[in-house]
């Protein structure tokens, strides 16, 4: 399959909203937490450092597609408490046409508490997430490129068979909810997208639970891109494999977040109509401005900026 032109139009991305609470609990895990004891593990601690982030993957993803002056267009459940992220993205000039309330529930929770070594005890509560489904790709006008990102299980499933029914092209994007799918699910989901993106461990999950290679995938789909965190990524093709360099950050700040900030610049490439060899390395560009900075969505920067460094590490941006 080769790419397909992408008309002038919306991005659509269909996945999770949620507000992530960061706690960091100034000791050790291991020193409150008796290894003969874990049967019977009842454990409380007192975090001076707290902070609540605006997240999730649409919500991510949406963030640093506006920064690279383009617009994406989330498509998500969220609950009762969504005033607030509401605010901050009409301050941010991020679309929220389809995103729906659930006024029964709360939007998505994250609630991570993080020792000084950087362990992590992580709750997570899916709240309006889990009736995703209730949300329909016809909905949306003027889609000419979509993304199926992390989300309720079923509004994963009727999202791809959406998306292929009206022939948009989009992007599979499993990630954290890989683990929900089994191998028939992956093998439906790749047959009906247009490209797939995983880092390199949910690869390695997806070909087992498939039994494919990344020959067979690249039968199916116009690209499989893998990240490799700091050390770059993938693209696999049916003409090949590209190797994507990494772009280093100037100081490594926190990750989080990293891999929506890289698929907002696959779109990005996508969208414009850029060879992978540069959509990639837009991708690493975005990826790496991101981890400079702590949380998902405070990052900020003008596109003169971004042409920068794109080529003070990677030469002509256009």
């Amino acid at each position: 399959m080769k790419n397909p032109e992408i008309k002038p139009g919306r991005a659509l991305i269909c996945g999770s909203m949620a507000y992530d609470t960061i706690m960091v609990f100034q000791d050790h895990f291991r020193n409150h937490i008796l290894p003969d004891k874990l049967h019977m593990l009842n454990v409380s601690f007192l975090a001076l450092q707290m902070r609540r982030e605006f997240g999730g993957c649409a919500g991510n993803i949406a963030y640093n597609l506006k920064l690279l002056g383009s617009r994406g267009y989330v498509m998500a459940t969220v609950g009762h408490d969504f005033g607030p992220y509401a605010q901050w993205m009409d301050q941010n000039g991020v679309p929220r046409d389809y995103i729906r309330v659930v006024t029964d529930e709360h939007t998505g929770q994250a609630f991570i508490t993080t020792d000084l070594d950087n362990n992590q005890i992580t709750a997570f509560h899916p709240g309006a997430m889990g009736h995703s489904h209730l949300n329909e790709v016809d909905e949306a006008q003027e889609v000419s490129i979509g993304i199926v990102a992390p989300d309720g299980r079923d509004g994963m499933i009727q999202h791809a068979a959406q998306f292929a029914a009206k022939g948009i092209p989009f992007i599979f994007d499993p990630g954290q909810g890989l683990p929900m799918f089994g191998g028939e699910d992956l093998k439906s989901f790749v047959e009906q997208a247009t490209w797939v993106t995983v880092n390199d461990y949910e690869w390695s999950l997806m070909a087992d639970r498939t039994g494919w290679s990344e020959a067979d995938v690249t039968k199916k789909v116009a690209a499989l891109v893998v990240t490799h965190g700091g050390e770059g990524s993938t693209v696999f093709t049916a003409g090949g494999k590209i190797a994507i360099p990494p772009a280093p950050a100037r100081a490594v700040v926190d990750p989080t977040g990293c891999g929506d900030a890289y698929r907002a610049g696959l779109l990005y490439g996508l969208m414009h109509g850029l060879p992978w060899e540069k959509t990639g390395r837009v991708a690493s560009v975005l990826g790496s401005l991101k981890i400079e900075s702590r949380g998902t969505q405070n990052h900020k920067f003008t596109m003169a900026q971004f042409r920068q460094r794109y080529e003070t590490l990677f030469g002509a941006f256009q």
